[in-house]
This record gives C-alpha cells, sequence and structure tokens, in this order.
C-alpha cells in the first residue's frame, strides 16, 4: 500500500509548534546565560520571549518564566514590571517558591502597604521560618505610620541636575562658592553608544556640575578623563580633594559582570587616569561604592565577599601609603543583616549614612544613620524619617559641609521604572521659624502664590513667596496658627501650627495645590477586575480627597473615570460610569455632600494627553501626544501596556467655586469664608496634575 500522507495544514501546524517550542526553549537558555553575567535587561526580554512562545496550556513552564522574568525585571530596578510578573506566576500558581516573598517587596516599593501586608502573610504561610518576610511584614505594618510622623527635613526635586535617564550618587567637593557636584548618569551626554545589558541604556559615567561667581549652579559636564565604555560611577573623595574613590564595573561576553573600586588622582582642575586599586587577592567577589573616612585612616566599601552576612555588606581597610589598602574587615552584624548594605557617606562629624533593604523601612532600600560606639565596638544604627525616606529605593546621601543639608538619590517619582534621580535635603538651622513652599500638585514652584498667616496672638500676615515657591516667616511659642496658601488658578489649602516650645527649631511646612482650570488625578484609586468596585487599596487616595474637599468647601467638582479601548465603546462607557458613581458614594459616606459631586463616565472618549511631568516615568512618549489607539499601536507591546493603564484613570474637574456663598435670595452669607479659592486661570492650563 501506498503510505498516507499527513495533510499539508497539520504538517505545517506542527513545525510552527515544533519551532515555537525549541525557540522558546533556546530563549530561555540564554536568559539564563544573560543571568548568569548580570545582563539582566537582556535577560529580562529573552524570557519574555520565552514565555510569549510557550503554550498556555503548558501553565507550570509559563508561571516558572514569569517568575524569572520578574527576577530579571527585580535585579535591574524596573519594581512595576517585576511586580507584574510576579503577579502573573501567582495567576498560574507558581507560588511554592519566592513569588509571594517578592509580590511584597515590590508592592512595598509602590507604596502599596496593605497588599505588601498581605502578600508577606501568604509567604510567612508557606515559609514561616523567612526572617526577609518577616522584616517586610513589619514594614507594611508600620510603614503609614512612619511616614506620617514625618520631620523637619524638606526634600525637593534637583531639578537642574536631572535628565531623563538615571542620576545618582552626588557626592560634594569644597565648600560655599567653589563647591563641585559629582554624580553618575547614563543620559545621552554619557560616553560610548553600546547599551548596558544591565538596563538595557548607556553605560553610567561621571559628571560634575560647578558654580558660578555668584553661587549659581552651572550645567552638567561630563569628565572626559574618567569615562571609558565601562560603568564607572559612585565617587567619593579623600578628606584633601586631590583623590577620587570611584566604582567601575567592567563587562565580559563570557563572564559575569565584576565592580572594581579605582582611584584617579587630581592634578590642578583636572583628573587623571584611574587605576584600580587591589583590595583583596579575592577576584570572584565584587567591590564597590567606596567612602573613605573623614579622618582619612579607613576606606569604606560595599561586598559580597565571603565572610560577611549574606547579600552585600559594608567592609572597611586600612588605606595605607601610596594609595595602598591593609586589614579589610565586615563591619558586623550591627550594621550588615541578611539583605544588602549599600552605598555608605560619611558627614565631617563621622557619621556614617548608608542604605539597606535588610531592615524594617517604608520599601527597597531606606536610609539610616550609625555612629560607632568605640568602647563596644558596636554600631548604633537609626532609620531616616520621612520624608528623606520613601516607598521607593532611597540612597547615596553627601552633605554641604557642616550645614544639615545637601543631595541623595530616590526612584520615589518614578512610577517603578527604575530611573535614579538626585533630590535636594534640608533641615532647619534657624530659631523658631518657618519655613514652607507652595507648588503644583506635580512638584513644580508656583512664583506667584501668597501665604496668609492668622495667629491666636492677633497676627495678621499676608506673605507673598520667592520665585522658587518658598517662603519664611518669624513664629512665636504659644501661639496657635494658621497657613492659608493661595494662588490664582489653583485650590486654598490650609495648615494649622502650634508652636509651643522655645527649642531652636524651624517647623516646615509644604502646600501642593491642585488645579482650578484642569483635570487632577486621583492617583491610586483601584477598582476590581472588569468591575466598577473600588479595592481597599484606594481609602487612602480617597481619604485624602475627602479632607481636599472639606478644606475647600466652596467647589462642586465632576468626578471623572475613564478606561482603556480593550472592550467595546459603550461597554466601557457604562463601566465608567459605574466607577465614577462608585467614588461618588465612597465620598457622600464620608460626609461630602451630594450635590457637590456630579460622577461622569466618559469610557474610551478623552485618552491621555501627555505632559512634560509624565516623561520622567515614559521617556518614550512626547509632551502633547494623545494617548490613542492608533499611536499605541506603533509601540513595543510592553509600552503599549503601560500607555493603556494611563488612559485608565480615575480624575477631577472644579466646576464651581461659590456652593454654599450665597442664600436663595442671591447675597452672601455672613457666615461664609473669605477663603474662596480663586477663578483665575494660569498659563500651565496644559497639563495635568496628582491627588
Amino acid at each position: 500500500m501506498r503510505p498516507q500522507l499527513l495533510p499539508l495544514t497539520l504538517l505545517l501546524t506542527l513545525l510552527l509548534l515544533l519551532t515555537a517550542c525549541t525557540t522558546a526553549e533556546r530563549s530561555a537558555r540564554r536568559a539564563e546565560r544573560a543571568m548568569a553575567i548580570g545582563e539582566y535587561a537582556e535577560a529580562a526580554a529573552l524570557y519574555q520571549k520565552a514565555y510569549r512562545l510557550t503554550s498556555i496550556k503548558e501553565k507550570e513552564q509559563r508561571g516558572r518564566l514569569a517568575f524569572l522574568m520578574g527576577e530579571a525585571y527585580r535585579r535591574y530596578g524596573y519594581s512595576s514590571r517585576a511586580l507584574g510578573a510576579y503577579r502573573t506566576a501567582e495567576r498560574y500558581k507558581y507560588v511554592d517558591t519566592l513569588t509571594y516573598l517578592r509580590i511584597g517587596q515590590m508592592s512595598l516599593l509602590k507604596g502599596d502597604y496593605k497588599g505588601a501586608e498581605k502578600a508577606f502573610r501568604q509567604h510567612i504561610f508557606h515559609q514561616p521560618d523567612n526572617a526577609a518576610a518577616a522584616i517586610g511584614l513589619q514594614s507594611a505594618e508600620h510603614a503609614v505610620a512612619t511616614r506620617n510622623a514625618g520631620s523637619l527635613y524638606t526634600v525637593r526635586l534637583a531639578g537642574n541636575f536631572n535628565s531623563n535617564r538615571a542620576d545618582y550618587s552626588p557626592a560634594l567637593l569644597g565648600t560655599d562658592k567653589e563647591q563641585q557636584l559629582y554624580f553618575t548618569s547614563n543620559r545621552s551626554a554619557a560616553a560610548g553608544n553600546t547599551l548596558s545589558g544591565i538596563t538595557g541604556q548607556k553605560p553610567g559615567d561621571l559628571f560634575v556640575v560647578r558654580q558660578d561667581e555668584k553661587g549659581r549652579w552651572k550645567a552638567p559636564e561630563l569628565i572626559e578623563s574618567l569615562s571609558s565604555d565601562n560603568d564607572e560611577g559612585t565617587p567619593a573623595f579623600s578628606p584633601d580633594g586631590k583623590t577620587m574613590y570611584l566604582t567601575v564595573c567592567t563587562t565580559h561576553p563570557e563572564y559575569p559582570r565584576m565592580a572594581e573600586i579605582w582611584t584617579s588622582a587630581r592634578t590642578d582642575a583636572s583628573w587623571g587616569k584611574p587605576q584600580a586599586l587591589k583590595l583583596s587577592a579575592d577576584t570572584l567577589s565584587n567591590y564597590a561604592h567606596p567612602a573613605p573616612s573623614p579622618d582619612g585612616r579607613w576606606l569604606y566599601f560595599v561586598s559580597d565577599m565571603p565572610g560577611g552576612e549574606g547579600g552585600l555588606d559594608l567592609w572597611r581597610a586600612r588605606i595605607e601609603g601610596n594609595n595602598g589598602v591593609s586589614g579589610i574587615e565586615n563591619l558586623g552584624p550591627s550594621i550588615n543583616t541578611p539583605g544588602n548594605e549599600e552605598f555608605p557617606t560619611f558627614r565631617l562629624d563621622g557619621t556614617l549614612f548608608f542604605s539597606s533593604d535588610g531592615r524594617e523601612g517604608l520599601g527597597g532600600l531606606d536610609l539610616y544613620s550609625a555612629v560607632l560606639d568605640s568602647l563596644s565596638g558596636v554600631w548604633n544604627v537609626e532609620h531616616l524619617p520621612a520624608p528623606l525616606n520613601s516607598n521607593g529605593d532611597d540612597f547615596g546621601m553627601t552633605f554641604d559641609g557642616t550645614h544639615p543639608r545637601g543631595f541623595f538619590t530616590s526612584t520615589r517619582s518614578t512610577g517603578g521604572r527604575g530611573w535614579d534621580k538626585l533630590y535636594e535635603f534640608s533641615h532647619p538651622e534657624v530659631l523658631l521659624s518657618v519655613k514652607g513652599w507652595v507648588y503644583e500638585q506635580d512638584g513644580y514652584e508656583l512664583p506667584a502664590a501668597l501665604v496668609h498667616i492668622i495667629g491666636s496672638d492677633g497676627t495678621n500676615l499676608k506673605v507673598p513667596v520667592k520665585s522658587d515657591g518658598s517662603f519664611e516667616q518669624p513664629i512665636s511659642p504659644g501661639v496657635d496658627y494658621l497657613f492659608l496658601a493661595t494662588c490664582p488658578g489653583y485650590l486654598n489649602l490650609p495648615q494649622h501650627l502650634r508652636v509651643d516650645t522655645l527649642a531652636a527649631e524651624q517647623r516646615v511646612l509644604q502646600f501642593p495645590l491642585p488645579s482650578l482650570s484642569i483635570p487632577v488625578l486621583v492617583r491610586n484609586v483601584f477598582y476590581e477586575f472588569d468591575k466598577a468596585d473600588i479595592t481597599p487599596a484606594s481609602s487612602e487616595a480617597l481619604d485624602r480627597l475627602t479632607r481636599l474637599l472639606n478644606d475647600n468647601p466652596h467647589i462642586t467638582i465632576e468626578l471623572a473615570a475613564h478606561t482603556d479601548t480593550r472592550g467595546s465603546e459603550a461597554y466601557n462607557l457604562a463601566l465608567s460610569q459605574r466607577r465614577a458613581e462608585s467614588v461618588v458614594r465612597y465620598l457622600t459616606a464620608h460626609g461630602i455632600a451630594p450635590d457637590r459631586l456630579t460622577p461622569k463616565g466618559y469610557g474610551e472618549a478623552q485618552p491621555k494627553v501627555v505632559n512634560r511631568k509624565l516623561l520622567e516615568t515614559h521617556p518614550f512618549l512626547h509632551e502633547g501626544d494623545t494617548l490613542t489607539d492608533s499611536l499605541i499601536a506603533r509601540l513595543p507591546l510592553a509600552q503599549q501596556d503601560s500607555c493603556h493603564a494611563l488612559n485608565r484613570r480615575t480624575e477631577f474637574r472644579v466646576l464651581r467655586t461659590t456652593y454654599g456663598l450665597f442664600d436663595k435670595q442671591g447675597n452672601l452669607r455672613p457666615d461664609a469664608l473669605k477663603t474662596a479659592p480663586s477663578s483665575k486661570s494660569t498659563k500651565k492650563d496644559e497639563e495635568d496634575e496628582e491627588v
């Protein structure tokens, strides 16, 4: 008999399935190799490819690949994508490893403390003795109280220095008007064109910012003598300022990526070619983040060498002549944990600052200070308060001489993208005064603002802010103050302050004003999937909105809900209307009059318009873009998901500013407040705001 042939269509189908299977396995193997040598961005892309090529019927394999994809994203700081990948692994029931622990850690970085608490409890149920989960649970349970306790520190984005890429690890050199600020960046001006396998971006280089004759900061400049195809970063300086210590990360296509500490000598105003500093005969460990002590006797650094407490530890070595070192020692368990301790720096008084993810904190790397007890040899460690610490990674502090001010790095404003940004911080040094800033809800100063100050002692002042939106005013002990920040085109914001001490201190107030003329994004309002039910994680954001409405009793608002374009137009319109009504029900249940609230569902009819602020977290977009289907379709799939998420949003818009001001005859009520918000518009009415 003649052999029976398979139908052509069936044969082609089998060949395609075989090809997809082979390609998926090949991508997974390549991803494993990339992870092994530290090429995390490359590994994430390969795991994603393998995941997509794996049949949906292979649930266990897809769950495993999703988890490994999350690990790759986590290793290079892309926490939002890592969280999504871990949740996919959970959906495929891949939960017998570290899935719940990672979901908890990434939820902390997102600031979703309730979600983090739930995930850590789930992990502890499976692994009761896991120390990392126990610390994570403590962090999640206490984070809101720790954050709300606050401090006298003020923190602002260092806008003059930041780019649309990573900018981190600042280090000040010099004093007064001769100061220079060094930092690391992989901005477009960095040397070389090869992209890093770790981040998918250019390797980091060192930049410097100098001051002009008036003490104003100039534009950042690349330090060409220290630039190469490698990553250079985390600069630190000897006490005399003549030696720079820096981290250099070398890359080899077949071997793990290694970090080394190098030095560069300064001649006049330029830095010489860097040379490797040999710390140990151990060539299989990483050495990074150098920090010479203020007395010049010790070099502190970070390493994963054997003999530590686990993860990355802080170590130190005695500095010898000719830039040599000897006598390496671990700082011990009073500082180091089974987690990671990184980015050591010093104040001139000898206080050590570092970051850790192995202690209770607000999420990710948190900043800590440590003072060595010379008698016991034990470090006394303290967690730095908010707003220095946040739910993001916070690290790399540098101080302006003996002053309680300087710069540090944080990922708090980057929406889980992993872009490090430079921030300024300061702590008051004056007696009994109040200092504050008035700015837009998205972080830009409002130089046209006024602050009204009314005190129980009869004080009644109207203080204009400076060009940077700040103000400063002496205050008296034993007095209750009301501060009301106002600005044309923005809602008023009051704050109360009682001064009941004669201690030397300065009170700090911040006034983020929502706009009257443009939609204001209500961040962190979440709904059950494909439903209008508000999740418990939304209560914090909606409580803030409730307070805002109570502080501005004469406004009425439209509460708008928007969807993406996935689903039919009619369905999305109905869903958004139900979601807007859910938010209104929450607000009325918390005391807001129903006639001040108008729920409105727009469905997919009003896609998001990209503003300048959004470019910090979505650099692939352009200012003025409207996130329509046609624009989104031109983007890679991962960026498409991000844009769809931007379109799914809840906003409010002010409709009236005279609610309750007039009686039925149209006469001004005698008990009406005189602080109704201004309805004048501002020049920035093209940008969305956030609550």
